[in-house]
């Protein structure tokens, strides 16, 4: 972890200015193409859920403001940051968060991933660790295809965990589109940041054969 210095004074000023509004997060919803991904995962008999995981983390952890955190008058830089998704449970009707460790290598993940949710069906856990901040908050919203969505969260002490959130895939003009939302603190992830990692998002998801070859 190290900490982060702006250099450019432009930027001290854009930290600064959305770090001091009440509410500094901001959310952006698209859909997005999943034919590619979807048929793989289905002409393998993949499970779903730790696939798109992997893909969504590995597009977060390839833009180091995703990484970035605010501590006090600070902003950190994790190296890798880990997924900590929803998954149902078989004891309740509630979900349990499922906190996974990231791995570059997509194998080394989903054996972690799997083993995880495995776990959680019958032992599920709601807490994160106090003082930790180097997660991805995700959630999947199988039922829905929205198209706006809000998180619940603290704004004191700044909270710079970004939100991960997809929803049911439907099929449109041929295609099997997938609604994606992202939340982020407006201090640490910028609008093109925002851009870069849908359009990661969607190389990846084009290139799922050679993703999942690693």
């Amino acid at each position: 972890m190290k900490v982060i210095t702006f250099n450019n004074p432009h930027r001290q000023k854009h930290f600064d200015f959305f770090r001091k509004m009440d509410q500094p997060h901001f959310n952006l919803v698209a859909n997005v193409d999943i034919t590619r991904f979807l048929s793989f995962v289905k002409g393998q008999k993949l499970p779903f859920t730790p696939y798109i995981v992997y893909l969504l983390s590995k597009a977060a952890n390839d833009i180091p403001a995703f990484r970035w955190r605010i501590r006090g008058e600070q902003v950190v830089e994790h190296p890798t940051v880990q997924p900590s998704f929803t998954v149902p449970t078989e004891v309740s009707e509630v979900f349990s968060f499922c906190t996974v460790d990231y791995d570059p290598a997509a194998p080394v993940f989903i054996e972690r991933a799997l083993s995880t949710m495995e776990r959680m069906k019958t032992a599920p856990d709601f807490e994160d660790e106090p003082g930790r901040d180097d997660y991805l908050f995700m959630s999947a919203i199988p039922w829905v295809s929205f198209t706006g969505l809000s998180h619940a969260m603290h704004y004191s002490p700044a909270d710079t965990v970004p939100r991960i959130s997809w929803g049911k895939y439907f099929t449109q003009e041929k295609k099997v589109m997938m609604p994606l939302a992202v939340q982020a603190h407006h201090a640490t992830v910028d609008g093109r940041d925002m851009g870069r990692y849908f359009q990661k998002v969607e190389e990846l998801l084009l290139n799922v054969e050679g993703l999942f070859s690693l």
